[in-house]
Parts: structure tokens; sequence; C-alpha cells
């Protein structure tokens, strides 16, 4: 007779993405908060960066991951750059983050779709990211020296998502509440 293999119960993995609503806030600063918490190249700064956003209405896109009970476990913004100073209908997107506990379930993808079919639908020319390119060469992101933005600690982290339209040359500028 053969031992019962003893592996553990696979992690929960529920959760729904939606739009952020009123009184998500304090949440998503909180995931925020919790995501960016030891990353040397943080400086804390990135909830209030959505919260600017937030209030100078410049959040295009704006969803959450929750759990059945309610709680935010994920967060993605998205809002308009230009590109060398003119508004050409483009967006960037960041920050992403997932809670520690909650990644490599699907969120984080699951969070950059959601938005990107937003931009989709408002008709959105492209989308810049400033991320591992590792990461966001599966949703169809990638480097373009011709579109670039000059904070970028290596330029090949700097990427671009053509969603309708010709590719743009010039340099990418972020809203002010980016500080």
């Amino acid at each position: 007779h053969k031992a019962r293999s003893r592996r553990a119960p696979p992690a929960l993995n529920v959760w729904t993405i939606r739009r952020e609503r009123d009184g998500d806030e304090a949440a998503i600063a909180h995931v925020i908060a919790a995501a960016f918490a030891g990353v040397e190249w943080s400086d804390g700064s990135e909830a209030r960066i959505v919260d600017r956003l937030r209030d100078s209405l410049e959040l295009e896109a704006s969803y959450v991951a929750v759990t059945p009970s309610g709680s935010v476990v994920g967060h993605i913004a998205f809002s308009p750059v230009t590109i060398d100073g003119v508004d050409c209908g483009w967006f960037g997107l960041g920050p992403l983050v997932v809670l520690p506990d909650w990644q490599r379930r699907g969120i984080g993808a699951a969070l950059v779709t959601a938005g990107l079919e937003d931009l989709q639908r408002v008709e959105a020319a492209g989308c810049v990211v400033l991320g591992q390119p590792d990461y966001y060469t599966r949703f169809g992101f990638a480097h373009d020296p011709a579109l670039t933005y000059p904070g970028a600690p290596v330029a090949e982290y700097f990427q671009r998502l053509m969603l309708g339209g010709e590719p743009l040359r010039g340099v990418v500028t972020y809203s002010p509440a980016f500080g």
C-alpha cells in the first residue's frame, strides 16, 4: 500500500479585477506602500503620486484586484503623457503593484490587460511604461529608441505599445503629479 503524498493544498487564487471606486483610496495607498517597501530605487512617493493623479483628474484608467472579502491586493494606474510637450493621446502605465503575498498569481497581468483594454475603448494612440522588459514584452511593449524618457535608468526599460496610429518620435513627459 502506497503512502499518500503530503503536499500542501494550493493557495487560493480567488480575486477579481474592477475599476477603482470611491472609498478605495486608503486600501490602494496601503498596497502601493507595501509593494514598494524595501525597493532600493523607490523613494516611497508612489502612493502620493497616485493620490495627486486622482486629485488632478488624470487617472484615465485605475483598476484594483480584490479578494471575495473586498480586500484590495493589487492596483494599476494609467495617466496621460505628452510627447515633445504635445498631448498625442498617449498614456503612461504605472504604478502597477500587487501585495507581495499575492504576487505570481496572474493579478499583475490581469490588471495590465484590463487597463490596456480600457485605453483601446477610448481610442488611445499608445502607452508607455518604465519597467522590466521581460515582463512587459508579453503585452506587446517594446523599446523604441525614437521615443525616450530622460528618467529611465536604463534606456531599454522604457517601452512603448502602439494602440492606434503611427509610431511617434520624441521625449515623453509624465504628469507633474510624478514630481
